[in-house]
């Protein structure tokens, strides 16, 4: 798993439609659902439900999604530390 399909099931998740994740993004929607379907692949879990205006988070989405917010606060926190050049407080 990649942070970047960490920050685009994020994403997602927020925007509950791969369309607009994808504007979002700045990515085109086919590589954006491969990105998506790879993470669910690799947790054994599907994460969202398909609706017929966008996605929907499954209850394993939703947990996973808690875990994802909380991984990419600390990558940017880890990159902010090392930007200013002196640990977080």
């Amino acid at each position: 798993m990649s942070l970047a399909q960490i920050r685009y099931f994020v994403v997602v998740a927020e925007e509950g439609n791969v369309g607009r994740a994808a504007r979002r993004l700045g990515v085109s929607q086919p590589p954006l659902r491969r990105q998506i379907q790879g993470l669910e692949e690799e947790l054994g879990a599907r994460l969202f439900e398909r609706i017929p205006r966008g996605v929907r988070l499954l209850p394993e989405g939703a947990v996973f999604l808690a875990h994802a917010r909380r991984i990419l606060g600390e990558v940017d926190a880890a990159v902010a530390a090392v930007r200013i050049g002196r640990p977080p407080t």
